[in-house]
């Protein structure tokens, strides 16, 4: 996939971004670079390629420092809904916003 400058205007409208003709073109050329490496990526045969859980994981064995998951915080949901207009069972009431 490669843009063409009428793209970069388009982008440009919607985001509300007023580019002259030297930031239109760098972007340009910056985006489409970004595509080609996309492309790339995608080039590549992955099949039976398992994922990583984390990049180091390729180069050596590392034990994920991770913590136990335990309780740290009081439960306060009481306290915080309080100041809920309407609340039940726990949950917060609101008016229906979908027709």
């Amino acid at each position: 996939m490669s843009l063409i400058r009428t793209d970069i205007d388009r982008i440009a409208h919607l985001a509300r971004l007023e580019l002259d003709e030297s930031q239109g073109e760098r972007l340009l050329a910056k985006l489409n670079g970004f595509f080609g490496i996309v492309e790339a990526m995608r080039a590549v045969d992955t099949t039976g390629v398992e994922p990583l859980a984390h990049p180091v994981a390729a180069l050596r064995d590392i034990q994920l420092r991770l913590r136990d998951d335990l309780v740290t915080e009081p439960d306060q949901r009481a306290a915080n809904q309080r100041s809920a207009p309407a609340v039940e069972d726990g949950l917060f009431l609101v008016p229906k916003v979908i027709e």
